[in-house]
């Protein structure tokens, strides 16, 4: 994998400061990017490449100051936020949820129709989330999405199969 996002809400900062500082490791290793969820403190400590925040988390605009030059993603679900994140400086959105999906509780589900209007009104990368698996990846690609994020659709399974499948989708 070319980039991961540490997600973990369970945990304490000690804890997630360990793991994080493993991913980096493994991360360095392979040239990947790690981009580290909601906690701007634990990714500097780590030296992460970025944080990735949701709607309700520490502001863009507070997350900018403390993150530097390094990638802050920011979690949207309409063309507003989209548009809000763009202007306020992300350099990506996450956009979802396309599918449903056990990973977590995401609200109404967006299907891939609204990534083509995310894609219309911002010209930063689209990520799409949610629910996405090997055999529903290519609807969300044609739709516009730039990238996927992906989750149990990794893991569930084979995992070097799966990860061989969605590689092949970005050649």
């Amino acid at each position: 994998m070319r980039w991961v996002q540490y997600r973990d809400k369970d945990r304490t900062a000690k804890e997630l400061y360990a793991i994080a500082f493993r991913l980096r490791e493994v991360t360095g290793r392979y040239n990947a990017r790690l981009i580290i969820n909601d906690r701007t403190d634990i990714a500097l400590a780590v030296d992460a490449d970025g944080v990735h925040l949701g709607q309700e988390d520490l502001p863009l605009s507070e997350a900018r100051k403390i993150m530097g030059k390094r990638i802050i993603g920011i979690s949207t679900h309409n063309v507003a936020e989209a548009v809000e994140a763009e202007k306020g400086g992300a350099d990506y959105i996450g956009f979802g949820s396309i599918f449903p999906t056990d990973t977590k509780d995401v609200g109404a589900i967006q299907g891939v129709d609204p990534i083509r209007a995310i894609k219309q009104a911002v010209g930063i990368p689209v990520i799409a989330i949610g629910g996405i698996k090997v055999d529903n990846a290519g609807l969300v690609l044609g739709a516009g999405a730039d990238g996927v994020a992906v989750s149990s659709g990794l893991t569930t399974g084979d995992l070097t199969r799966n990860a061989a499948a969605f590689l092949a989708l970005f050649p």
